[in-house]
C-alpha cells in the first residue's frame, strides 16, 4: 500500500507542480528511504513523534542541513496530500522546524576566467563549435543548464535576438542574446549542428555526438574538460557560468529586479545573493591592498 501511494503522491506532485524530473526523482528517493525505515508499518499510521525519531536517525548518518530541508519538505508535501485526500486526519510534520541552512557563497568566476573557459573550445571542429556555443549561451543569458539542454530549435529566434525559455514550473522568460552568442549561435546551426543530426530528425537544438538530445551529464564532463583546459582550477560546473552572469551584471551596476527576471526566480531574496558575493569580494580587496586591512 506504501508503494501504491508514493507512486500516486508523484504523479500528482508533477501536475500540479511541475517539478523537474531530478525533484521528482530525489522526492521518490526520500520517500522509499523513509518507507523502508517504516518497515512495514503503514504512512497513515506515522505520527509527529516517529517523524521526529526518523530525523534523529538520519542525522546520525552526517546527512547535511540542506538534505534533512528537503527531506522535510518532501514528507510535509507527502503527508498534506494524504490528509487533503482524507487518508489521513493531520500532517505529523505540520509546525516542525526546518535546520538552520549555513549560508554559503556560490564559487564564481571573474571576467577572465569566464573568457578563458569560453575560449578553450577548439571552434574549427563541429564538436568545437557547439560546445562554444553552449558556453556563451550559458553565460549571455544564465541558463540553468536544464533550460540549456532542453531548447528547442524553435525556442532561438538569432534574427530577433531573444531566447525563449521554459523555468522551473514550466515559467516562460524571453531572454536577450548578447552578440557572441548570436555569431557563435549561427557558426552552430550553419556549420554543425547538420552534421551532427546525421540525416536523422531532432528538435532539440542541441545535440550530442549521436544525433540526439545533449544530455546534463554529459556537458557536465564537457565543461569540466574545458575548464581543466583552460587551467582553472576552481571547482566548476554548468551553474558556474550562471553564477557568473549575474554577479558580473550586479558588478557592473544592473539593478536586482532586473537580474531577479533574467534568472527567473520567483522570490528576489535569492538574487540578493549575487551582492553578498558582491560584498565579499570587495571586503577582500579591501584586505589585501589597504595598509591598515
Amino acid at each position: 500500500m506504501n508503494n501504491n501511494l508514493i507512486d500516486q503522491f508523484i504523479d500528482y506532485y508533477w501536475l500540479t507542480s511541475g517539478a523537474s524530473k531530478n525533484t521528482l526523482s530525489a522526492y521518490r528517493s526520500d520517500l522509499n528511504i523513509f518507507n523502508k525505515w517504516l518497515n512495514q508499518k503503514p504512512f497513515t499510521s506515522v505520527d509527529k513523534k516517529l517523524v521526529h525519531d526518523y530525523f534523529s536517525y538520519r542525522k546520525k548518518s552526517n546527512l547535511s542541513a540542506a538534505s534533512r530541508s528537503r527531506i522535510l519538505t518532501c514528507l510535509h508535501s507527502f503527508f498534506q496530500y494524504l490528509l487533503n485526500n482524507q487518508k489521513m486526519s493531520n500532517d505529523p510534520t505540520e509546525q516542525m522546524d526546518y535546520p538552520k541552512l549555513e549560508k554559503k557563497l556560490p564559487i564564481f568566476l571573474n571576467i577572465q576566467e569566464v573568457e578563458k573557459l569560453i575560449e578553450a573550445p577548439n571552434t574549427n571542429s563541429i564538436y568545437g563549435q557547439r560546445d562554444r556555443a553552449m558556453l556563451e549561451l550559458l553565460y549571455s543569458c544564465g541558463l540553468r543548464v536544464s533550460e540549456l539542454i532542453s531548447l528547442s530549435y524553435h525556442n532561438l529566434n538569432l534574427k530577433e535576438e531573444f531566447v525563449r525559455v521554459h523555468g522551473k514550473g514550466n515559467k516562460e522568460r524571453m531572454l536577450p542574446l548578447g552578440e557572441m552568442a548570436i555569431d557563435f549561435l549561427n557558426q552552430y546551426e550553419r556549420n554543425s549542428r547538420t552534421l551532427l543530426l546525421k540525416n536523422g530528425q531532432c528538435d532539440s537544438y542541441f545535440l550530442s555526438n549521436r544525433g540526439s538530445a545533449m544530455s546534463r551529464q554529459n556537458f557536465f564532463y564537457i565543461i569540466k574538460s574545458y575548464a581543466a583546459t583552460a587551467g582553472i582550477t576552481k571547482p566548476i560546473s554548468p551553474h558556474s557560468l550562471r553564477h557568473a552572469f549575474a554577479t558580473h551584471l550586479v558588478q557592473k551596476g544592473a539593478d536586482l529586479r532586473s537580474v531577479q527576471l533574467m534568472l527567473g526566480h520567483s522570490d528576489i531574496s535569492s538574487t540578493q545573493l549575487y551582492t553578498h558575493i558582491q560584498n565579499a569580494q570587495l571586503k577582500m580587496q579591501h584586505q589585501k591592498h589597504h595598509p591598515r586591512g
